[in-house]
């Protein structure tokens, strides 16, 4: 009740406490009276039952057209209906629920501002503010070829004629009209300043200038007069304005549109005058054109401030749906601005469209201030009226591609335009693909001639009925002559006129109104002439409307005369091959990198120059802090943006890109694989193999420790799931141990831990499917295992045919053999034959009973100018701590030699694995 009495107190002030409501004998007041607050519901609560109400009489509301007297003389009475001391007053009470009067009210109000402010009408395109500035300066006659007016006259003539609201929104829409940042094609000529693509505000409109465009007039106002479209009253019912402008291209699409309504929004993109005119012919010749067929001659927006739209599936979505998601990024180029320091700086030429430039520049000086974007030395925009040129200036060592691709993901150089085609379609809003939109504007164009025809037909139709009267007086004209003697007045005159000649009023009237110079047999003929220029024009006009496919005909032909008049190359390109998502590899310099892996399976990704390059004989350097009981498995050198194949001892190979393992520095532990490969339980990584490209004439050959050899193609590993995929298939008790890349034309060296060698060619081994065992590699005797397996590149070996043990040619390449006691040495490949796999080998090292072979490597595939190899080979004990030595440091001998020490291993217990570099690693010492 009291939520009841406080709705009613913003309302006309009721009658005194004492005084009843007089009554009214209207069928809405009975009805109130019967039942009085009850009606009232409330939407947060259920209504009262109306045995509470029965206390007190309900109040009624006063009317609110009443007169002073009658006010006065009923507070004067201070009587009920039942006293008869007061006089009566109309009232209305409308009982109304609740939240039906605010869902009603809101509706209305969301429909107001959806139709009448924010979304724009599809058949011309426009809102109502753009429509009124257009109408009010054709009306001004600001045509393309007058003077320019000041904008301030401008918006004072749409806000006192047209658009009742403030002069602020009326005035920023006439500056973005003029924008041609912001409009593919500006609608309105501007003089002065009207903002730039840095969001720099405008002139006052006191200052500034505007007038027509050329486009605007052709595209807009050519028929206005014609009838082409329903004007209605303006906001005070003082003068007419159209409803429409009768467009002659798809306007919606041409210059797009964006604004924010109630409970609904709309963006649009622009297009390119001629690509929309051609999809608009392909539509009309073909109704049932596929949107692909439209996509051939529209194939995607055209943003005024140019940039490159990346693929073309969000432009699918949003031509098929009406919503979609279209990327687009900035153009830039790359130049040198040093040649002796070979300096570059990335210079961007363009933007996406609605960005920021000055934002843009501060954020990008902002980012490489807090050092998320490296390599920048300096940034200026060197911009002007010839063009936009941002300069930002890389440091020495910075990689361009990098950078800007850092630029790409952290800042607006790209970004993405939600396109959200809704637009008003029979008085509702509506969203719409494309093919929706060009036949409503079809069906709207269609009425537009239709209208435009009649409008004609009538016209000429009049004109005709007139020019025949007149010929037919000048046929008669000394008869015309004695009528007009003989009568008394022009009413007489034209009544005998009609009578004489069977002439209508309108015929006489004209007749009359000729002046005496029109009475000549030339001006005579200038009628006959036109008469029969009407018949062809009426004949022509009824043949139009007559015929669909003549109208659609006069349709595209318009629309073609606009794009041979005013079309434009297109500024945005469309780039189907670069990916529109900035992934991580884009933005990770592809550099060398050592990577780690331990028996226990963790790994770390490390800079090469952490270490130092030492002499033979030393202690070295630790390979970083190893877990309890862990040691080095593998160690190799790969470029950051490589495949790893991660091959387990179950024969599973995983795959994942190599800056994926986080890089860390030699005191860190590494990270377990188990977080970056989905390892089952047991299983552990044996084996790495660094792929940049999945080439057809590479395999790779695998080892188990048990002797078995396989090879298989390289590509049938390019697509690995994240579960891995099988290898090679083992015999219980075996696991895979070494993977290694070969051509067909390679030498694969095996190495058993007893030092038997076996050398033949990969060309030997039959490439087979992932999913089978392979074949015996090696006849190991009781006890022994395979040691080590590598490959020798075709290029690098020229072995005999046969073998002569009496020549001595130490020329590389060598084997380099590596002993778990820190002993090794080079061995001539010519001291080899090549052997038939499944055999027992040649001896290779000959080792103590206690000792076992670690590791068999090629080297001298990478000499100095002196002949010598410079690689470097990196030893690995099993507590962890690293050697990395000069291969030529280490002594050519023969099979049969003992070796020298590469490693002292007093406290680090045995060689636990090697690994060849190149040469290439700097030299600088990690403190």
């Amino acid at each position: 009740m009291a939520l009841s009495a406080a709705l009613r107190l913003p309302l006309p002030r009721l009658l005194g406490p004492s005084a009843s409501i007089l009554g009214a004998t209207s069928r809405r007041r009975s009805a109130a009276a019967t039942a009085p607050a009850a009606a009232l519901c409330l939407l947060a609560a259920s209504p009262p039952s109306p045995a509470s109400f029965s206390s007190r009489p309900a109040r009624g509301l006063r009317s609110r057209r009443r007169n002073r007297g009658d006010d006065g003389r009923a507070a004067a009475a201070g009587g009920g209906e039942g006293g008869g001391g007061g006089a009566a007053v109309k009232e209305r009470i409308l009982p109304v629920e609740l939240h039906k009067e605010a869902t009603q009210a809101y509706m209305s109000y969301a429909m107001s501002v959806l139709l009448g402010r924010a979304l724009p009408d599809v058949r011309d395109g426009l809102k109502p503010v753009h429509r009124r500035i257009l109408y009010a300066m054709h009306e001004m006659g600001l045509a393309s070829r007058r003077p320019f007016r000041k904008c301030a006259r401008v918006v004072g003539e749409v806000l006192g004629k047209f658009h009742p609201h403030g002069d602020t929104a009326v005035y920023e829409s006439l500056v973005r009209m003029a924008q041609d940042f912001s409009m593919r094609y500006p609608l309105v000529q501007g003089h002065g300043n009207f903002g730039s693509v840095d969001a720099d505000p405008p002139a006052a409109m006191r200052y500034t200038e505007c007038r027509l465009d050329s486009l605007t007039e052709a595209m807009f106002l050519t028929d206005l007069e014609l009838n082409t479209v329903d004007f209605v009253p303006n906001f005070d019912n003082s003068q007419k304005e159209p409803s429409l402008l009768p467009a002659r291209v798809p306007s919606l699409l041409l210059n797009g549109s964006s604004g924010i309504a109630v409970g609904m929004a709309t963006n649009i993109p622009p297009h390119n005058l001629g690509e929309l005119v051609d999809v608009l012919s392909a539509i009309i010749q073909n109704p049932e054109a596929t949107l692909q067929e439209l996509l051939e001659c529209m194939p995607g927006p055209d943003f005024p401030t140019g940039g490159t739209i990346l693929g073309n599936q969000g432009i699918l979505e949003a031509y098929k749906s009406g919503r979609g998601r279209i990327v687009v990024r900035g153009k830039t180029d790359i130049e040198t601005i040093d040649e002796k320091s070979k300096r570059t700086a990335i210079i961007i030429k363009e933007i996406p469209y609605q960005t920021n430039k000055a934002t843009l520049v501060q954020k990008i000086a902002e980012l490489a201030e807090d050092k998320i974007l490296e390599g920048i030395s300096d940034i200026r925009d060197e911009s002007d009226r010839t063009g936009m040129r941002v300069v930002i200036e890389l440091k020495r060592s910075a990689d361009p591609a990098i950078v800007l691709n850092n630029l790409y993901r952290h800042t607006a150089l790209q970004s993405s335009f939600s396109c959200n085609m809704v637009a008003i379609l029979d008085g509702q809003p509506k969203l719409m693909g494309l093919k929706e939109i060009l036949q409503a504007f079809l069906d709207f164009r269609f009425s537009v001639i239709e209208r435009r025809a009649r409008y004609k037909l009538s016209q000429a139709l009049e004109r005709k009925h007139i020019v025949e009267g007149i010929v037919i007086g000048l046929d008669n004209l000394d008869a015309v002559i004695q009528i007009i003697r003989e009568t008394s007045n022009h009413t007489a005159a034209t009544g005998a006129l009609a009578k004489e000649f069977d002439l209508s009023k309108k015929q006489a009237e004209a007749l009359l109104d000729i002046t005496l110079k029109k009475l000549t047999s030339l001006e005579r003929k200038k009628f006959v002439d036109e008469a029969k220029t009407l018949s062809e024009e009426i004949s022509k006009l009824n043949e139009l409307l007559s015929s669909k496919e003549l109208t659609f005909q006069l349709i595209q032909q318009e629309a073609a005369d606009l794009k041979n008049k005013f079309s434009t190359p297109r500024r945005s390109l469309i780039d189907d091959s670069v990916r529109s998502e900035v992934d991580d590899i884009d933005i990770i310099p592809n550099e060398e990198m050592l990577l780690i892996l331990s028996e226990k399976g963790y790994a770390k990704r490390m800079n090469p120059n952490t270490f130092s390059l030492q002499h033979r004989g030393t202690i070295g350097k630790s390979v970083g802090k190893m877990r309890i009981n862990d040691s080095t498995s593998d160690f190799i050198v790969c470029q950051t943006h490589d495949h790893v194949l991660y091959f387990s001892d179950k024969g599973i190979v995983y795959s994942a890109r190599a800056y994926k393992i986080p890089e860390c520095t030699r005191t860190a532990t590494g990270t377990p694989l188990v977080q970056l490969l989905s390892l089952s339980d047991g299983e552990r990584i044996t084996s790495i193999i660094p792929v940049s490209e999945f080439g057809e004439d590479q395999c790779l050959v695998m080892l188990t420790v048990n002797g078995y050899i396989k090879k298989v193609p390289l590509n049938a590993f390019s697509s690995i799931r994240s579960t891995g995929i099988i290898s090679i298939q083992l015999v219980p008790g075996d696991e895979l141990k070494w993977v290694r890349r070969c051509g067909n034309d390679d030498l694969v060296a095996l190495a058993s831990q007893k030092g038997r060698v076996i050398v033949n060619s990969c060309d030997k081994l039959r490439a087979l499917g992932r999913n089978t065992r392979g074949v015996c590699a090696m006849k190991l005797k009781e006890g022994d295992k395979m040691a080590a397996m590598d490959i020798i590149p075709a290029t690098a070996h020229k072995m005999p045919e046969r073998y002569n043990s009496r020549v001595r040619d130490l020329s590389p390449p060598w084997l380099l053999f590596i002993a778990e006691s820190g002993i090794g040495k080079r061995v001539p490949l010519n001291a080899f034959r090549q052997s038939n796999f499944n055999a027992v080998g040649l001896r290779g090292y000959k080792l103590p009973e206690d000792c076992r072979l670690a590791a068999v490597f090629v080297a001298g595939l990478s000499l100095s100018e002196d002949g010598e190899s410079d690689e470097q080979v990196v030893l690995v004990s099993q507590s962890g701590t690293v050697n990395r030595i000069k291969v030529k440091d280490i002594s050519v001998q023969s099979r049969r030699s003992r070796g020298v020490i590469l490693m002292r291993l007093e406290h680090a217990g045995k060689i636990q694995s090697a690994s060849l570099i190149s040469a290439a690693a700097a030299e600088v010492t990690e403190d």
